[in-house]
């Protein structure tokens, strides 16, 4: 059973909301606009916020990235009924962990969640370490020779990725279906501007990468 913020204006959607998730064996609460889902979501033990875009007071976009700049860590799950894939890509680069459009079935919310639910679970390594590096996955913090590196929510996403597949190419498709989701269109450039990034917070020489490597017309692999 997982404790979930159901943040959602429409009365009836998010009942519900509340009462399919409760029916999976979940404790959902519901906070009908942004201001309140900021109050709400910084009290301890939540395991996952589903947040709509549309929102009074602040929408889901702003709730979202002020979360993420006060290192509020909960997967977000956002709703919206928006389908430009410009403004996926924007809710994700603020700090998203998924997107889901309206409409859309229980099932799918239900299967969204439980990914969702599964990728936070507690690592058996909650402290990782590579050369110069130090990755503690409990606080989602990256230290370098013992000073504090700031990541954001995609290259956590990202070097967690990366942690989990060492040895292995990975193509950039798989990098975006890690990182961003399956149904949201990434190109290479931005998967490759994200990796410079990261680069430039883990290698002692991001010019002549030794972890996160370039498998030449592949993708990545990353070596400790």
């Amino acid at each position: 059973m997982a404790r979930i913020l159901v943040v959602e204006d429409e009365p009836d959607i998010a009942l519900g909301l509340q009462l399919d998730l409760r029916d999976e064996g979940h404790e959902v609460e519901v906070a009908g606009d942004g201001e309140l889902a900021l109050v709400r979501a910084r009290e301890p033990g939540w395991d996952l916020i589903v947040l709509d875009v549309m929102l009074p007071l602040k929408d889901g976009f702003e709730v979202c990235r002020d979360l993420r700049r006060a290192k509020i860590r909960t997967p977000v799950l956002m709703l919206t009924a928006r389908a430009q894939e410009a403004e996926k890509v924007m809710g994700l680069d603020m700090g998203a962990d998924d997107y889901i459009t309206k409409p859309f079935s229980p099932r799918e919310l239900r299967a969204r969640v439980r990914a969702l639910l599964r990728r936070a679970a507690p690592d058996d390594e909650p402290l990782r370490r590579f050369g110069d590096c130090e990755v503690d996955l409990a606080r989602a913090e990256l230290r370098r020779n013992g000073s504090r590196t700031d990541l954001t929510a995609i290259e956590l996403k990202m070097l967690q990725m990366f942690l989990r597949s060492q040895g292995r190419v990975l193509s950039r498709a798989q990098v975006v279906d890690e990182v961003w989701g399956h149904d949201v269109f990434v190109t290479d450039r931005v998967v490759d501007t994200h990796v410079v990034k990261l680069r430039r917070k883990v290698e002692p020489d991001p010019g002549a990468p030794r972890h996160i490597v370039s498998v030449r017309g592949l993708g990545y692999r990353f070596e400790a």
